[in-house]
């Protein structure tokens, strides 16, 4: 056996031979590799990035595979353009597909060159992800969620807007620039509307979030608060910051919530699950704010259309009757006048007649006179006999008909309410009632109500 003083190698031999065998197995060979990104760090003086690829098991989450990664040149350019199209930066925990060359180095180690990074991966696996929960959504919450075509018809969607929108509940980041945009516009509108904004301060970003933001939802519910919509606000940013808002549980409780809700997430290309789910998706802060000027606008401008028409009906009508009464007014006149000649010539000729013929009159109506009073005297004591007669008639009648002799013939009065009644419909189940006997009063409760044929008193 050789003696390691004699058999032995220098440590950069060993790593020159190390890398003669991965060069000759790699050599220029590439490869498309799926990874997460950790431990990253950029030095922007050098547009160098320096990370570690690792791989997780997916049933444990535990690191089954694990290599360090280095980009500058045209790799960290590549990182430049992936950040632009997807919106997400290049950082730790993102899942991404890289196109690398394996090199080895006698001082660094073993380590992949980033050459290229593909956008369209990463942006697939969240809209993968976006369909999945989707679709889950409309199998799990029936009749609440459904899908007609590109469209989603939910709970909250098909709510009625009220006519005009004042009390609303805001749940936004409370240094939220969105939330300032939002708040002004809405209150420095050049209409003078005023609004109450009860603010619900949340985090707004990032998927391990949703459960706080899902929390505020179910604040503003529980406040049992009658607004008249909800506001969800947040400002621009990286796509994958609205990941809070492609949330299964949010996009459910949104889908089924009982005041509407108006999105101003921020977004200008795809929509949200929340977008989908709520009553009116809007593209930014700002652009909810305008929304709402232009639905209380709407009901402003319908009053004033209204408005406008009673006028114009009113002075349509005012002229058509102010035609008429001038119409009305010079039959009048005339008609007047014409009614005044024939009465003076009515008077004309009774003046004629009183003047002609007094005497006449005077003593016709003398002689109808003595012969009334010789009428008198003569049937007086006839006429009264025959009045005397006529009043025991109707006091028998009387008599006969008054109730004390009602009641004996076996007959009783019905009162209810201290009123006596014969309308069946005064009386009620369950109402107390007094009946009147010829000697007796009974106070009694109503049990049951049917219809009367009356074929005990047929003759």
């Amino acid at each position: 056996m050789q003696s390691p003083s004699t058999n032995h190698i220098r440590l950069s031999e060993l790593n020159g031979r190390i890398n003669a065998v991965i060069n000759d197995a790699f050599g220029a060979a590439t490869f498309w590799v799926i990874a997460d990104i950790t431990n990253h760090t950029f030095r922007a003086q050098k547009n160098y990035h320096n990370f570690e690829l690792v791989e997780k098991d997916p049933n444990s989450s535990n690191i089954i595979a694990r290599i360090s990664g280095k980009a500058w040149g045209t790799g960290s350019d590549s990182i430049t353009h992936f950040e632009r199209i997807t919106g997400q930066r290049f950082t730790n925990n993102i899942h991404v597909l890289l196109h690398v060359a394996v090199q080895y180095h006698p001082v660094y180690g073993l380590q992949v060159n980033v050459l290229d990074v593909d956008p369209n991966f990463t942006l697939g696996m969240l809209e993968q992800q976006r369909q999945a929960t989707l679709e889950k959504l409309v199998q799990e919450n029936q009749p609440f969620i459904q899908r007609s075509g590109d469209r989603y018809i939910t709970r909250n969607n098909q709510l009625a807007l009220p006519v005009v929108i004042q009390k609303i509940a805001v749940i936004s980041s409370r240094t939220s620039a969105g939330n300032e945009d939002f708040a002004h516009t809405l209150l420095n509108n050049p209409y003078r509307y005023q609004f109450s904004l009860d603010y619900y301060y949340t985090v707004v970003q990032g998927e391990s979030n949703a459960r706080q933001f899902f929390d505020k939802l179910l604040e503003v519910f529980n406040s049992k608060i009658a607004y008249d919509a909800v506001v969800i606000i947040r400002g621009g940013g990286a796509q994958t910051d609205f990941l809070i808002f492609d949330n299964y549980d949010i996009g459910r409780a949104i889908a089924r919530f009982p005041i509407p809700v108006i999105t101003g997430i921020g977004h200008q290309k795809n929509e949200t699950i929340a977008d989908l789910m709520a009553h009116t998706p809007t593209k930014t802060p700002t652009k909810a704010a305008e929304f709402i000027l232009a639905h209380n606008r709407e009901f402003e401008e319908g009053l004033l259309s209204f408005q406008q028409n009673i006028i114009i009906r009113s002075q349509q009508i005012f002229s058509f009757h102010f035609q008429n009464l001038s119409a009305i007014q010079q039959d009048t006149i005339v008609a007047a006048k014409t009614i005044l000649f024939n009465h003076q010539n009515t008077l004309n000729n009774i003046s004629a007649q009183v003047i002609s013929s007094p005497r006449v009159i005077l003593y016709n109506r003398l002689s109808d006179i003595e012969h009334i009073v010789s009428n008198i005297k003569t049937f007086k004591t006839l006429y009264l006999k025959n009045q005397l007669g006529y009043l025991g008639h109707y006091t028998s009648l009387i008599k006969m008909m008054a109730p004390d002799n009602i009641l004996k013939k076996g007959f009783a009065i019905l009162k209810t309410n201290d009123k006596i009644t014969s309308d069946p419909d005064d009386l009620k189940v369950g109402q107390d009632v007094e009946i009147i006997l010829m000697d007796t009063q009974i106070t009694s409760t109503v049990k049951q109500k049917t219809k009367y044929d009356g074929k005990d008193f047929n003759i």
